[in-house]
């Protein structure tokens, strides 16, 4: 999915954006910080801001394990976002579940309302589950 840069961005807000985009990986604020000095983002609290309201407009989501962020790579945000994170490569895949799904049931059966949902899964990748089998000789 090609993502649109929204055009009211401030200068902050769209350098911040088009780093998560092109780097298609999540980076903390600090690795953005690094990448992004030469534009003229040179302390934390310019990041940081960006990237708030980044997450407030759903263009970047937070992944809370990595203490990072990603450009959101999904349109519909009617359903649950899920990450597959491998922990070899740190590779993330972004994926949506729709809201009628057995999470949500689950909730439900509590009497619980789900507002909005961020479901994070840990592994290896197949490329790194193989590199993974070959160095372990198997």
């Amino acid at each position: 999915m090609t993502i649109a840069m929204p055009e009211d961005l401030t200068h902050n807000q769209a350098i911040v954006l088009d780093c998560l985009i092109e780097a298609g990986r999540a980076m903390t604020a600090y690795q953005l910080l690094d990448e992004l000095r030469d534009t003229g983002l040179r302390a934390p609290a310019q990041i940081y801001r960006a990237l708030s309201v980044l997450a407030r407009r759903d263009l970047i989501h937070r992944i809370e394990s990595l203490n990072a962020f990603v450009a959101c790579r999904h349109g519909d945000h009617s359903e649950i976002v899920a990450f597959a994170i491998c922990d070899d490569c740190r590779t993330i895949w972004e994926f949506t579940l729709p809201r009628d799904s057995s999470l949500n049931a689950k909730a439900d059966s509590k009497g619980f309302t789900i507002n909005s949902a961020i479901v994070e899964l840990h592994g290896r990748c197949a490329e790194c589950k193989e590199t993974r089998k070959q160095w372990l000789g198997h």
